[in-house]
Parts: structure tokens; C-alpha cells; sequence
């Protein structure tokens, strides 16, 4: 579906509307404000919206960038924003498809009707959010992965009728905030990253389920084998590297006994069912207090900080 939108500003000249001020909302903030992108984050929640400021200058601290601070606004509604001058929008709500499309079809009504509509959902494809509507040739998955601002991938996810040249500009425009753009041609359900993320998993406590391993070394035989060469290359160069002989006569042996389950395991499905849901509920399948997540917290920040240095050279540069 051919739309009415223009390619998209270089983000020091573009005013970008996040919608929604959560843990997510707040580092899409400080991606798009890392490339002096005039934001204004909508927060209806006032204890949340006071505390965006700090969180978001605090990051862009790390990174040399403070002062493109002041390049943050807040709103408590879609009323405060002066819709003339936005460019992009970036939906970062609670994942419920009935207030996705209802924040949608109010934001047909508000936006220019060259302004590019995104969502962040991990969920609900983009054509389902849009159904109905005259916008959907503008509108695109727009996928961040925790946390926003230090994983440096983003999805560009196209739906049925999504307009490509929207999609190239959207990639350029993430491009030159610093963040590494995929585009994923059609909106199937977890879209490319989680996909592979899913099958792995699928894999790996299946495992577990058949007591073949333990949830530590589980996550121990990902972090210290393959898993730390994919910083240096995914799946598909590791093949060029390795020689697609072996790994193809490697997988005639593997691939009849993988796990094929349309459902998940039981030891995600029973601790799902009876509260032990990681982090949040103080037991998953570790035991947590809140010292000990403190403490995790901490130490997962720094080793992605650290990965992100390392392959700093490979990312984009930063182009207001």
C-alpha cells in the first residue's frame, strides 16, 4: 500500500513521540535522544513521568551525551503534543491488542499523514493492530529488545499492507540513531529474533524436562560455548566458518531428535502455573531475594556494557 509519508528526517531535525513511559519507553527515549532526536514521551502516570528526566539523562551520562537531555519532554496525554510536528511515533504500551488499536486508530485522527506509526509489541503483529484502518500503509513493528538502549538490535517488521519505502526509511532513521536495524518482511508471530530465540529454548528445556541436563549448565554450555562466539558471529557465518559440510552432516545426525513440541515444557508450564515466575516472584528456576537480584541486576548490566564496547567498532555511528 503505496502512503502519503516522506522519507523520514535525520533524527537531529526530527520530533519523535514515544507513547508510554516504562522501562521500555524510557530507553527507547535515550536512543532516540542519543541522536539529538527531539522526544516527547507520553506519561499518564505522574510519579513515572517526574522520574523520566533523571533515568534518561543519567544514561545519556555514560555515553557523553548529557546534554542532549534537554531534548526530552514529557506529556501526561496525546492532547499536549503539537501533532504538526511530529515525525515518528513509537508505541511502547502495556501489551493488550484492544488498547493497541484503540491508541492507533486515535493517532490516525492526530498524526500528519506523512508521520510514520510504529509499535514496539513483541506480541501482536503490526496488521492486526491496524486493522481497518487508512494508516496502515505507514505503520510498522518497530522492535526493541531489553534493555532498549544497550541491545543495540531493533526489528523493523513490515504487515500485509506496510509500504516498503517506509520501512527503508524507518531502517535508515534507527540506523543513524545507533541502533542495528533488521527488516522482517512479514509480521509472523515473535518475528525474527524471538523466533530463533523460541527455538533455542524450545531445545533447552526440553532438555531439562528429560533430566538430560540441569538448568545451570544449561545456561552455562549457551554462555561459554556458542553462545559467547555469537558476539563475534551469528549462526549463518559460523557456518562459512566452520564449512557448511560438517554442519550440514552434523544436522542429518541432530535434527530427528530435536524437540518438536507445539507447546511449551512442563518445567516452564507447571513453575508458570504455581507463581514462580523468576525475578519478580523471588523464585524461578533460581531462588531470588532481593540482594541477590540487586546483585544480578548489576552484573548483567556490566557484561552487556562490556559487549557493548567490545563490538562498538561494528555498530552504526551515531548521526543526528
Amino acid at each position: 500500500m503505496q502512503t502519503d509519508a516522506k522519507a523520514l528526517p535525520n533524527p537531529g531535525a526530527a520530533h519523535a513521540v514515544v507513547v508510554g513511559g516504562g522501562t521500555m519507553g524510557a530507553d527507547v527515549a535515550v536512543v532516540l535522544t542519543r541522536a539529538a532526536c527531539r522526544t516527547t514521551v507520553i506519561e499518564s502516570n505522574a510519579e513515572r513521568a517526574a522520574g523520566l528526566p533523571a533515568r534518561v539523562a543519567e544514561n545519556l551520562k555514560t555515553i557523553g551525551r548529557e546534554a542532549n537531555a534537554a531534548l526530552l519532554a514529557t506529556a501526561p496525554s496525546l492532547d499536549e503534543v503539537d501533532w504538526s510536528s511530529v515525525d515518528l511515533v513509537i508505541e511502547c504500551i502495556p501489551e493488550r491488542l484492544d488498547i493497541k488499536q484503540a491508541l492507533f486508530a486515535d493517532l490516525a485522527r492526530r498524526a500528519r499523514p506523512d508521520a510514520i506509526l510504529a509499535s514496539n509489541s513483541s506480541s501482536f503483529p503490526i496488521s492486526a493492530i491496524g486493522q481497518g484502518l487508512d494508516t496502515r500503509g505507514r505503520m510498522l513493528g518497530l522492535h526493541f529488545f531489553m534493555p532498549a538502549h544497550l541491545v543495540p538490535l531493533v526489528e523493523v517488521v513490515l504487515g500485509e499492507a506496510s509500504d516498503d519505502a517506509c520501512a527503508d526509511s524507518l531502517i535508515n532513521f534507527m540506523r543513524r540513531c545507533g541502533s542495528v536495524p533488521v527488516k522482517v518482511k512479514q509480521d509472523l508471530p515473535g518475528f525474527l529474533a524471538n523466533r530463533l530465540q523460541h527455538a533455542l529454548s524450545r531445545e533447552a528445556f526440553d532438555l531439562i524436562d528429560r533430566g538430560i541436563a540441569s538448568p545451570e549448565d544449561v545456561d552455562a554450555a549457551v554462555r561459554f560455548g556458542f553462545g559467547f562466539r555469537f558476539l563475534a558471529a551469528g549462526p549463518v557465518m559460523q557456518r562459512d566458518h566452520a564449512g557448511i559440510d560438517v554442519h550440514a552432516a552434523a544436522g542429518a545426525t541432530m535434527y530427528p531428535t530435536f524437540c518438536n513440541s507445539d507447546h511449551p515444557a512442563r518445567c516452564l508450564t507447571e513453575r508458570a502455573a504455581d507463581g514462580r515466575y523468576g525475578m519478580k516472584a523471588g523464585e524461578g528456576f533460581y531462588a531470588w531475594t532481593p540482594d541477590t537480584i540487586a546483585a544480578e541486576r548489576a552484573r548483567y548490566d556490566r557484561l552487556l556494557r562490556a559487549g557493548l564496547d567490545l563490538i562498538a567498532p561494528e555498530l552504526p555511528e551515531i548521526q543526528p
